[in-house]
């Protein structure tokens, strides 16, 4: 099966969270000129901003370098995008454009599929803490019995 044209240009950082360059967004949906792709990128912004979410926890501004034909290098503006701050960019691109339309069904499925897998955890998590306070309960209430008070049920 081919991979996604969109998983195929996703970083992953020291930490191992994973990011998108805009520079390479920008190309994967096809946008000949960056700056019409900022155009989305500052709607995407405000989308960000309206729902509660912190912008620069999802839009990080950095400099990367690039090779100029002298053989040099330059530094060059870019965003590193969090996966959701993709899914509102896309959103917020040009709608007549097919790889617009697969890249919204990509971040939607793909976020979707993270929070199921956030929310696995999340409920293992509160089943493991309720049978530490059940045995915790069990072993106060074995002692309380050992020591001669009555229970308070």
């Amino acid at each position: 099966m081919k991979e996604n044209q969109f998983e195929t240009i996703k970083k992953l950082d020291e930490n191992g969270s994973e990011y998108w360059s805009s520079r390479e967004l920008a190309k994967a949906l096809e946008y000949t000129d960056y700056r019409n792709f900022l155009t989305a990128v500052n709607k995407a912004k405000v989308a960000c901003e309206n729902s509660g979410e912190v912008i620069h926890n999802h839009f990080v501004g950095t400099d990367e370098m690039v090779q100029i034909g002298s053989g040099a290098q330059k530094a060059i503006e870019t965003i590193y995008l969090s996966r959701y701050a993709c899914y509102l960019i896309v959103q917020n691109s040009d709608p007549t454009k097919v790889v617009v339309a697969k890249g919204q069904t990509y971040f939607a499925i793909q976020t979707r599929r993270q929070e199921k897998a956030d929310n696995l955890i999340e409920d293992h998590n509160l089943i493991f803490l309720r049978e530490e306070m059940k045995k915790h309960n069990t072993s106060l209430m074995k002692t309380a019995s050992v020591a001669g008070v009555e229970s308070f049920a």
